[in-house]
């Protein structure tokens, strides 16, 4: 049986600590016989605060660790030092040295950052929620963080996302163990889908730029209200009152990327909000948002976020009333 151990730390979220028991306590095999033994931790073998009003009492303290076949590391909202300055308290740092070498370790959302603050992520490529990638980054520069993806598996070391992206992992972890078939069984056990289309970009929200804002935001605001037209670089150039050349500069330096690239994107959201909100077929939408014909979104929808038109549909759009949730 593998052994999973899980290091609770102070301000742990209770929801992605239960994940790891969740998934792994309901894999088995065609016995009925469990497939994983989940045990939790802390640093010292003491209760550890929870984020949310209570105090969680645990049976083990670290030196569980150097016995585990994988370590699971939970999100904690209490990361300090590490969060702050790259750096494990002394306590962790010396509890992450006992593990054994050749054991798996992974870790949930904002647990990323110890593993990086630890030196296991150097030079590895690497996730976590998508509002701490950045920062992450910044912190950890020979760390390769992917602010869109779920979760990344680079073989002994997994990363996912926040919340619900741990258990994409730990389902995919049971995939990479044991097949389909098992995880699948999981996965309708715990009411999960066994696999989630697509990644973080498609829950990122993306604001609107107000019409009377200096510099691009002009251009920008008539555009998002001529989605549906053929847009030119000229076209915007001649709203904000300038060459092309100084648009593109301008429009770079305030907002991170090309005005083509930004175009896009601004289509790719509004083809999302009339998927989620209309019952227009894909061509329709892709008309109106600017696309043209439904294979050109298609293209586009699955390069930002991964997904088709239809799959992100049936993800996003709410079910008639009258009808099941799906």
């Amino acid at each position: 049986m593998h052994h999973v151990g899980v290091l609770a730390l102070d301000g742990v979220v209770p929801f992605e600590l239960g994940i790891p028991a969740r998934i792994f306590g309901a894999a088995r095999d065609s016995m009925g016989d469990g497939l994983y033994s989940v045990t939790t931790c802390s640093v010292d073998g003491r209760p550890v605060r929870a984020e949310a009003d209570y105090l969680l009492a645990v049976s083990h303290d670290a030196s569980l660790l150097a016995t585990v076949d994988t370590v699971v590391i939970p999100p904690t909202q209490a990361l300090g030092p590490i969060r702050e300055e790259g750096r494990l308290p002394g306590s962790l740092r010396e509890a992450l040295a006992a593990i054994r070498p050749g054991t798996r370790l992974v870790a949930i959302c904002t647990g990323s950052y110890v593993l990086a603050a630890a030196g296991l992520l150097d030079g590895r490529p690497a996730t976590t929620h998508w509002r701490e990638a950045d920062r992450m980054q910044r912190m950890f520069t020979t760390t390769r963080v992917d602010p869109d993806v779920l979760f990344v598996d680079d073989g002994d070391i997994l990363t996912s996302a926040g919340v619900a992206a741990g258990i994409d992992l730990c389902l995919h972890i049971v995939r990479r163990d044991h097949g389909s078939h098992v995880a699948n069984d999981v996965a309708r056990s715990c009411l999960v889908p066994p696999w989630r289309e697509g990644g973080q970009a498609q829950y990122i929200p993306r604001p609107v730029p107000e019409p009377g804002a200096p510099g691009t935001a002009p251009a920008q605001a008539w555009a998002m209200e001529h989605l549906a037209e053929p847009i030119t670089l000229a076209d915007l150039a001649a709203r904000a009152g300038v060459s092309v050349r100084t648009f593109t500069r301008r429009f770079r330096d305030e907002v991170g990327t090309s005005p083509g690239r930004w175009l896009t994107r601004q289509r790719v959201d509004l083809a999302r909000h009339l998927l989620e909100t209309t019952d227009w077929p894909v061509d329709l939408v892709a008309d109106r948002a600017g696309f043209g014909t439904g294979v050109s979104l298609r293209r586009h929808l699955h390069a930002t976020i991964g997904v088709t038109p239809h799959a992100y549909r049936r993800a996003f759009r709410p079910a008639p009333a009258g009808e099941p949730a799906r």
